[in-house]
């Protein structure tokens, strides 16, 4: 009777350590951000690995996406504030936006950014299967995704997020 006590009070013991250890993993929110190619409008190309030493807002987004083209000026607003700061911002078409479309966007409204076409689908699956938009990721200076937005970002709170993360060495 004592042994199967003492081998039930181990096995709590373990589940509530290894539910610590999972929640304090999980808590961080940070995991590394895939490895990615993105192609430019301009022809350029970035890779994940580009993003690292710099706070970057990954966006991912379609000029059909009533609420992305709704965010989109507190996207640009966002990069403006912060750019000399360390900030930088990536859009991400999806795959089903005409190129056409998407240039036409991004010179109309003199995107400041990185605007980048994801033609295959590649970018959106390996960042976690992404289809609804807008869904947004804030990746930290070490590369690493510390948030995940997914619909509009309350941009408030956005803000308070990126300036914590640009104080971070």
């Amino acid at each position: 009777m004592k042994k199967a006590l003492y081998v039930a009070a181990t096995a709590v013991v373990l589940a509530v350590g290894v539910a610590t250890g999972i929640g304090v993993y999980l808590g961080s929110g940070a995991m590394a951000a895939p490895a990615s190619s993105f192609v430019l409008l301009d022809g350029t190309r970035k890779t994940t690995s580009d993003l690292k030493g710099k706070v970057t807002l990954v966006n991912f987004w379609a000029t059909s996406c009533v609420t992305c083209v709704g965010e989109m000026p507190k996207v640009v607003a966002t990069y403006d504030k912060y750019k000399s700061q360390g900030y930088d911002t990536l859009a991400v078409a999806m795959s089903y936006d005409p190129p056409s479309y998407v240039v036409n966007f991004a010179e109309t409204r003199k995107l400041p950014f990185g605007v980048a076409i994801d033609n295959t689908g590649a970018v959106a699956r390996a960042w976690g299967d992404v289809q609804l938009t807008p869904t947004t990721y804030l990746v930290n200076k070490r590369g690493e995704i510390v948030k995940r937005y997914v619909g509009e970002p309350d941009f408030t709170e956005l803000h308070r997020l990126i300036e914590k993360l640009l104080a971070e060495a």
